[in-house]
């Protein structure tokens, strides 16, 4: 991975300032680019960030459209195809947050627009981009871990009041869905899911395992934990790696070792994930997470939320 440590032609831009987008817009004005503008309905929102980053504000994300080299997309997901395609259509280079789309036909539509317009395509798969995840994937394409066997993962904590336009499956889940195909490299066979939901309209609790043949991954959400989890637990056949994303600590026993990570540097991963996004716009580089990454992520949660039996 790749990240820009120098000044940069690039002209950038962000819509939608949410919980995602305001992050965006902070790090784009840390990385050397120039940041043209940035675009939310609520106007007000706009122009408070535009003066905390010596940009211009638009309620209208098409007046940016002819303004950019590049653009980061974190409206709600409903919004992502529309969003896109302009940008798309326009030859502008496009980092979509996470999921892709709403729909496995709009992510497939926004895939093939960016082929055909050659524009590099990025999704916010942010967990990638977790040094500590870095680090995991390294130790098992080395065979520390051995053959492996079970992925296991947590992504819980306090219900999240912001999130309306999908279930926790699709909003929560699918970051662990993509890592579980980049630590194993394959596609799952078959998909089983548990959920249910109490206070939001959509599921927002599951479980969803995923048949990978000769290896299994098991991953737990839920949005009624008090305090916040995030954890995968990776079993081979001849160890075992304990992860945390947010303390970015890695820890791996086996016959010949039993101690933390020492070797990995913290990082803010939304810095390394744009960084490595604006080196591929410059360099022409397909990207860690493509649209078909992203594509196949949205897959693998609709196909879950299909086969769900509901507590």
């Amino acid at each position: 991975m790749n990240s820009i440590t120098q000044q940069t032609g690039l002209r950038v831009g962000v819509v939608g300032l949410g919980m995602m987008g305001q992050h965006h817009a902070r790090v784009y004005s840390e990385l050397g680019c120039e940041l043209v503008g940035v675009v939310d309905a609520n106007i007000e929102r706009a122009q408070e960030l535009a003066q905390k980053y010596n940009t211009r504000c638009y309620s209208d994300y098409k007046e940016l459209i002819p303004q950019v080299d590049a653009v980061t997309i974190a409206v709600p997901t409903t919004l992502h195809h529309k969003v896109a395609l302009d940008f798309i259509n326009h030859g502008v280079h496009c980092l979509v947050e996470k999921p892709i789309a709403s729909t496995l036909q709009e992510a497939e539509q926004i895939v093939q627009q960016a082929e055909a317009n050659s524009v590099r395509l990025m999704v916010g798969h942010i967990e990638r981009f977790n040094p500590a995840v870095t680090q995991l994937k390294q130790r098992i394409d080395e065979g520390v871990l051995g053959k492996l066997m079970i992925i296991s993962t947590r992504r819980v904590g306090p219900f999240v009041t912001r999130i309306r336009d999908v279930g926790i499956i699709i909003d929560t889940t699918t970051h662990d869905i993509d890592i579980a195909r980049y630590l194993t490299g394959k596609e799952p066979l078959s998909i089983f899911c548990k959920a249910g939901r109490f206070k939001h309209q959509k599921e927002d609790h599951a479980i969803v395992v995923l048949d990978f043949g000769d290896m299994t991954a098991c991953l737990e959400a839920n949005w009624f934990t008090p305090y916040k989890v995030r954890s995968l637990v990776a079993t081979g056949s001849e160890g075992i790696a304990s992860l945390d994303y947010i303390t970015q600590e890695l820890s791996i026993h086996n016959s010949s070792q039993s101690a933390a990570e020492t070797d990995i540097t913290p990082g803010e991963p939304l810095k390394l994930e744009l960084g490595h996004f604006l080196h591929c716009v410059e360099c022409d580089e397909q990207p860690l997470v493509s649209g078909y990454d992203g594509l196949r992520a949205l897959d693998i949660a609709l196909r879950a939320e299909e086969a769900s039996t509901h507590v």
